[in-house]
């Protein structure tokens, strides 16, 4: 009989392992405390309007396609992909912009129209956050942070540099356009840090942005997470639903079930795929690996104030993803990591979906996804919500020519409470914990317990760290250690070599 594991929450970390684990052998049950499974990813649909409620950006295709290829299958077996054309369009200050379109030679004209010389230092940046990216893929990121020798290779000697220096410095070395400076800096957001704090090595996420380019699933995000969750089900996974966990039972130092609604489920081993710091709040407090004290010291990703808007009718001047740098960059950074405040002049994000997914809202009318980075853990109110969403809107509708307020259908809102009360989210963060210098790989909370026997964890706040790609790979790590340390009663082919 094989060995039972129970998964807590269904995120993508959770279903990425859960299928790594089934193909082993095991016995997956997944317990998931909302109505619908995805974690942060979830779907909201109203009154025709579809939206993802978390994750927007599908970048980095080739982990996605690594993934569905270690079962035999194509992600193009579960949803369709569109390339984005242009990606994404960045409005500054005195209505100007600049438009990312999806390919490196006409990034390379954008730039040089902006900065005479600039498209040919932007080749040499983007050649080696190429190399940082094969690298990155390659010998890095799959690798499960239980030693510091894993970041030793021939290819990270070379570049020892790279882990000291910062984004921020390598950028503004090369390029003094502030508006190149910006876009330069921005994928490494994706992170959950500052640029200036953020390795210069993690300068392959610009090749994951100009080099991979971005694109869109048709029918959104969501469709990933259902793509997963059909080849989790074909592989013999079970997932409920509506099934909150009170609590890790530990036996004689081994983790050997779950509470849910008072009654226990065994199991050999537990997989924590929700929160890292509420996960360990579900153990005795002499179980807990991490104090408070560390989780208050640690720098967090943002948190975000969110907005789904359905409007009736068509937007102009706007593009599937914008980015609105209109005000100061380095103030709004700093109104999140150093003196955490409601910032004054926030950057946003704005997405409008129903420009290249038709499907997402009625006929002649649009859906918009409008983000702002917060910092985690400060006040939330209904009030403060509003005052933010008509400072952003009155900007927009300055900044793209439109009006647009009187043709609100509805909105809902989504921020740091909703964060706390939805996933167990620590302080309401959005995006898991930052992968600053001494909060890279090894340096991460473990996947596996060390107090606790058959207890391990998975996601955003453990390795390799924040956003979906990284989610897909922390599955395959922690199942990779849990058949390292448990042999299956049925023997199955190792898990494939990425």
């Amino acid at each position: 009989m094989s060995k039972k594991i129970v998964i807590i929450g269904s995120g993508f970390s959770s279903l990425s392992a859960s299928c790594y684990l089934a193909k082993l052998g095991y016995s997956v049950s997944i317990f998931e405390k909302n109505s619908t499974i995805g974690g942060r990813a979830r779907q909201l649909k109203k009154q025709g309007f579809t939206f993802d409620i978390g994750p927007s950006w599908y970048w980095m295709p080739d982990v996605f396609e690594n993934f569905f290829r270690d079962f035999n299958t194509s992600a193009s077996d579960f949803y369709t992909l569109d390339k984005l054309n242009p990606a994404y369009k960045v409005f500054f200050k005195n209505n100007e912009s600049i438009l990312i379109e999806d390919t490196l030679d006409k990034i390379y004209k954008a730039f040089e129209k902006e900065e005479k010389g600039s498209s040919l230092k932007l080749q040499k940046f983007i050649e080696t956050a190429q190399n940082n990216y094969e690298i990155a893929i390659k010998n890095l990121v799959y690798r499960p942070g239980v030693s510091p020798l894993e970041l030793i290779t021939k290819e990270t000697i070379q570049r020892v540099g790279q882990f000291f220096s910062t984004i921020s410095k390598e950028v503004r070395r090369e390029f003094s356009n502030e508006k190149l400076i910006q876009i330069l800096e921005f994928p490494v957001l994706f992170l959950g840090a500052k640029p200036s704090d953020t390795p210069a090595f993690y300068s392959f996420m610009n090749y994951a942005d100009f080099g991979l380019g971005t694109w869109h699933p048709r029918g959104g995000m969501y469709q990933v997470i259902l793509g997963m969750e059909k080849l989790a089900l074909s592989l013999g996974v079970k997932i409920t639903t509506n099934a909150t966990v009170e609590k890790i039972t530990v036996t004689n130092g081994s983790a050997d079930g779950i509470i849910i609604n008072s009654e226990k489920i065994d199991s050999d081993i537990i997989l924590c795929g929700a929160d890292y710091h509420h996960g360990e709040t579900l153990l005795d407090a002499q179980y807990r690996q991490y104090s408070e004290k560390y989780w208050e010291q640690k720098t967090f990703a943002p948190s975000s104030l969110l907005f789904y808007v359905g409007f009736d009718k068509k937007l102009k001047n706007v593009n599937h993803h914008n980015l609105f740098f209109d005000t100061d960059f380095n103030t709004h950074a700093k109104e999140i990591y150093d003196t955490p405040k409601w910032p004054e002049n926030p950057l946003f994000y704005a997405n409008f979906t129903s420009l290249t997914d038709p499907n997402s809202a009625p006929e002649g009318k649009e859906n918009g996804f409008f983000l702002i980075p917060l910092a985690p853990g400060i006040q939330d109110t209904p009030d403060l919500r509003e005052q933010y969403f008509d400072k952003i809107i009155t900007r927009f509708e300055s900044i793209t020519n439109q009006n647009i307020k009187n043709n609100i259908i509805f909105k809902e809102s989504f921020c740091v409470n909703d964060f706390v009360k939805e996933y167990n989210s620590y302080k309401g963060n959005a995006y898991g914990m930052a992968n600053t210098l001494f909060q890279t790989a090894f340096l991460r909370p473990k996947l596996k317990s060390k107090k606790v026997d058959n207890l391990y964890f998975t996601g955003q706040l453990t390795v390799p760290g924040p956003g979906v790609p990284p989610s897909l790979i922390s599955g395959k790590l922690v199942a990779g250690l849990i058949q390292s340390n448990n042999k299956p009663t049925i023997q199955q082919p190792t898990l494939i070599n990425t």
